[in-house]
């Protein structure tokens, strides 16, 4: 074992907080912490032959490959196999269980293809595993449930796939549970019996329950079936920011009390509250509704959809919040439940990003906030992935003694 894994093992076991650190301690801090992204929606770029995750680009137009993986500091990454929720038609239901195939398919290609600096990651261990070896640890989560299909036996196929955890829906309601976002109001008043099955299934394979995006009431139906620990991937707190898909304070209490941990996400609407009379936010509301809501006829009108989303960025950039924004909602968790229940689930490609951090190079300028403001080498080891892998290691126990 290295003295970096040595380190962040001794740390999270004995529970003793490091001394006080000085700004110029920052990176080092950040280097010796086992650094983890629970979300990124990087996958849906490796349907286009042309990106290549080993070499290095530039945001805004990608904000995640190796090389700025290596420079971040960022050993490990959930990619997200992700689809649109549309209707549920056999039709729909067919294309979103072909397109979760396929983007699994060309993730194995992309890492294959750059084996020698990133490897597929399934357990827990593997991500200090990869960090001994100087490898970029390459997760999967799947972002919504609609390629099941009402088919419980699809949990475990895709858990043989890789996918280590499933973000139940997306922004519409689907046959798992009511989505927080869903502008026609709640379809089950929760989970939907087909939902509960869910939760069974992945709580039985040792599959992480993903509540980021999910409706408050089918956030409480989770926590009472599940017998796991639970994250949020990717959410913030709704007191600062009150938008649905952030989480308040009884969520979060729950949250930690069952030994979940909520994953701060740094996509700017759901760190603050959006200005709506913004250039950059009156274009994407026309865009929206150009394309029915997000519900498109075609991958090919989803692709250009994400095509003129991008150029609304560019040529009317939006006025994201900073990294310090951000760490206020890592404040507030901590004062709130403590910091054994906080992490970063960064949703970049996916349209994360501040303005002080653009891509996963600039990961260690959260560190260095966190510096900023008290937080020890503990502290710090625990909120960029400590805190996420006790998670992971007891939704794993679990499913052994199921």
């Amino acid at each position: 074992m290295n003295m970096k894994a040595l380190g962040i093992v001794c740390l999270l076991l004995t529970g003793l907080s490091s001394c006080e650190l000085k700004p110029a301690d920052a990176l080092e801090a950040h280097r010796q912490a086992i650094t983890i992204d629970t979300h990124v929606d990087t996958p849906m770029r490796f349907l286009r032959d042309t990106f290549d995750i080993g070499k290095e680009h530039q945001a805004p137009s990608s904000r995640v490959d190796l090389p700025r993986m290596e420079k971040g500091g960022l050993d490990a990454i959930f990619f997200a196999i992700f689809t649109g929720q549309r209707q549920r038609t056999d039709e729909n239901n067919t294309l979103a269980y072909q397109m979760a195939h396929e983007m699994i398919d060309s993730t194995e290609k992309a890492v294959k293809a750059n084996s020698q600096i990133a490897e597929l990651a399934y357990t827990a261990e593997d991500a200090i595993r990869l960090e001994q070896a100087g490898k970029r640890a390459i997760y999967l989560g799947m972002e919504n449930g609609f390629p099941l299909n009402k088919e419980a036996s699809r949990v475990e196929e895709f858990y043989n796939r890789g996918v280590r955890y499933i973000t139940l829906s997306h922004t519409k309601n689907n046959d798992i549970c009511d989505s927080s976002t869903d502008k026609e109001g709640p379809e089950h008043d929760g989970l939907s019996p087909f939902g509960n099955e869910v939760v069974k299934e992945m709580n039985r394979l040792g599959m992480i329950i993903d509540v980021s995006h999910i409706s408050d009431k089918a956030f409480y139906d989770v926590m009472d079936q599940s017998t796991a620990p639970v994250i949020a991937s990717h959410s913030s707190v709704r007191a600062i920011c009150d938008h649905p898909r952030n989480m308040d304070d009884s969520m979060i209490k729950l949250l930690a009390a069952k030994g979940g941990v909520i994953q701060i996400c740094i996509l700017g609407a759901y760190i603050q509250p959006e200005d709506t009379t913004s250039l950059n936010y009156l274009k994407h509301e026309e865009l929206r509704i150009k394309y029915n809501n997000w519900n498109y006829s075609s991958d090919e009108q989803r692709k250009q959809a994400w095509a003129e989303w991008r150029a609304i960025d560019e040529h009317y950039p939006p006025l994201l919040p900073s990294i310090a924004d951000a760490v206020d909602h890592i404040d507030y968790v901590v004062k709130l439940v403590g910091i054994d229940y906080v992490g970063i689930g960064s949703d970049f490609d996916g349209g994360g990003g501040l303005s002080d951090c653009v891509d996963v190079a600039d990961f260690p300028k959260i560190t260095e906030e966190l510096v900023k403001r008290g937080y020890t080498e503990t502290d710090i080891a625990k909120i960029w992935g400590g805190n996420f892998l006790r998670v992971f290691r007891q939704v794993e126990a679990a499913a052994e003694r199921t």
